[in-house]
C-alpha cells in the first residue's frame, strides 16, 4: 500500500474508488478527492466517465450491479496505483411512481443499484481492507433513508437499506481498522432524473427550495461531506449516517 499522510484535507497517497462518477456528486467528489491528492478509480455504466481520464484518475465503465465490477474495480486500483484505501458507493438511480404503477422490473432495478451495488462494491472493497488493517468506505444516501413520502418507495427502501448496511458493514469492519459511515444526502443539482424527465436537474433545483435552507446542494457541498467521513478528521465516526439534506430530515413530518 502507500505511503500516508492524514493530515486533514490532505489524501496524498491514498487510492478511492467512486461509483456514479460520471456526474453530480459522484464526478464532484472525484474532482475534490483528487484535487488533494488521491488517486481515483472512477467507476460508471456511462461511457462520459471516460472523460475523466488523466494521471491519478482511471475510468471504468461498467455496471454496479453486476459482481464481476466490483471485483474489477477492486483490481485495477491495485494494478493502477497499489492498493485501496477509500471506496464512495455513490451511484443510485430513481424512478418517481406510485406503488399501484410500480413494475417488478423497476422496482428490482432500483434495488440494484442502490443496495445491491453497494453490498457488492463493499464487500470487494473490504476483503482488500482487511488485510491492510485500515479503510473508509462512505456510502451516499439520503433523507429518504428515514423520511417517507408518496411516489419514491422503491428508492426510500432502498436507501433505508443502505443506511442498515452501512451500520452492519461498520460493526464488522471496524475489528479490522475500516470505518464505513454515510452521507444522507439532501436534494442536489444533479442528472439523476434525467432518465424520467428533460428538466432533471431544473426540477431538484426547484424541489430543494421546500428544504428550510432555502435551496437544493451543489454536488461540491456533498462532496465536501464525503471527503471528511473518508478522512481520518473523522476517525472516531463508526455507523453514522450523517445528514447534508438543508434540513430536510428535521422538516418533514
Amino acid at each position: 500500500m502507500n505511503s500516508r499522510n492524514d493530515k486533514a484535507g490532505d489524501f496524498s497517497g491514498k487510492v478511492a474508488i467512486v461509483t456514479g462518477a460520471a456526474s453530480g456528486i459522484g464526478r464532484a467528489t472525484v474532482e475534490l478527492l483528487h484535487g488533494r491528492g488521491a488517486s481515483i478509480i472512477a467507476e460508471d455504466r456511462n461511457p462520459a466517465v471516460e472523460a475523466l481520464h488523466r494521471p491519478g484518475i482511471e475510468p471504468l465503465v461498467a455496471d454496479v450491479t453486476q459482481e464481476e465490477a466490483a471485483k474489477r474495480a477492486v483490481a485495477l486500483a491495485r494494478e493502477a496505483f497499489g492498493g485501496l484505501d477509500i471506496l464512495v458507493n455513490n451511484a443510485g438511480i430513481i424512478i418517481n411512481k406510485p406503488v399501484l404503477e410500480t413494475s417488478l422490473e423497476e422496482w428490482n432495478g432500483v434495488l440494484a443499484v442502490n443496495a445491491t451495488g453497494a453490498f457488492l462494491h463493499a464487500r470487494e472493497a473490504m476483503r482488500a481492507m482487511v488485510p491492510e488493517g485500515r479503510g473508509a468506505i462512505v456510502n451516499v444516501g439520503s433523507y429518504a433513508c428515514f423520511q417517507a413520502f408518496p411516489t419514491i418507495a422503491a428508492y426510500a427502501a432502498s436507501k433505508g437499506a443502505l443506511a442498515q448496511l452501512t451500520r452492519v458493514l461498520a460493526l464488522e469492519g471496524i475489528g479490522h481498522g475500516i470505518r464505513v459511515n454515510a452521507v444522507g444526502s439532501g436534494d442536489a443539482v444533479t442528472n439523476i432524473l434525467n432518465h424520467m424527465r428533460e428538466d432533471g436537474a431544473e426540477f431538484l433545483a426547484e424541489h430543494g427550495r421546500n428544504a428550510p435552507i432555502g435551496r437544493a446542494a451543489e454536488p461540491r457541498e456533498i462532496a465536501e461531506v464525503i471527503a471528511f467521513l473518508a478522512s481520518e478528521q473523522a476517525s472516531y465516526m463508526v455507523g453514522s449516517v450523517v445528514m447534508a439534506d438543508g434540513g430536510m430530515s428535521v422538516a418533514l413530518p
